[in-house]
């Protein structure tokens, strides 16, 4: 059995955004990732800040930055249970099993593991999350088309990612907690490379 700070079930755009918040923040991150992401199929300039790009090439840069700031990303490993234990959540796949202190879904429009796991759904299955991504089981969050299931937009999902992060993070930390960077931050970072 692994144990880490956080695990995110799914590797498109809200459970990357989750996990380059947490890693990066200094949380152990672990991401599991069939690649099933509808990305694939995309072709992002409403992306702000991006002019045009293919979804597979975001993807890779997306996995290239996690990776960066070292998270552990399990590519082709399928979550097959999520249940909760003492003080977290041990989940579950073909390999293994994982303990965690929080469990972020980011799995589209798949909601079987949350729902298994006694995450509230409207009449329609949508899981119910407050304005933080956090389900009805402390610690649970859902992202994305989950929750949103008539807003299949990368920067909506990117938006629920980084906002369930967050809420970690200020949970962690005692206190809100904002990730606000600044050109020093990139220097520091990125040995300057931020700066041009």
């Amino acid at each position: 059995m692994s144990d880490t700070d956080v695990i995110v079930v799914g590797g498109g755009p809200a459970g990357l955004s989750t996990a380059l918040f947490t890693a990066k923040n200094g949380l152990e991150t672990t991401v599991f990732d069939t690649d099933e992401t509808w990305m694939h199929k995309a072709h992002l300039f409403n992306y702000l800040g991006v002019g045009s790009i293919g979804g597979s090439e975001f993807m890779a840069t997306a996995r290239q930055q996690v990776d960066a700031f070292g998270v552990d990303r399990h590519q082709g490993e399928q979550v097959t249970g999520v249940a909760s234990s003492d003080g977290g959540f041990v989940v579950e796949t073909e390999d293994g099993d994982y303990d965690a202190r929080y469990v972020i879904f980011a799995t589209g429009a798949n909601r079987e593991l949350a729902t298994d796991l006694g995450c509230e759904t409207d009449d329609d299955g949508v899981v119910e999350v407050d304005l933080d991504m956090e389900t009805s089981v402390d610690d649970a969050y859902a992202t994305g088309a989950m929750v949103r299931p008539e807003k299949w937009e990368a920067t909506i999902a990117v938006g629920d990612g980084a906002a369930a992060a967050l809420d970690v993070l200020s949970k962690e930390r005692g206190e809100r907690y904002h990730d606000f960077d600044v050109p020093a931050d990139a220097e520091r970072v990125f040995g300057g490379l931020g700066d041009e």
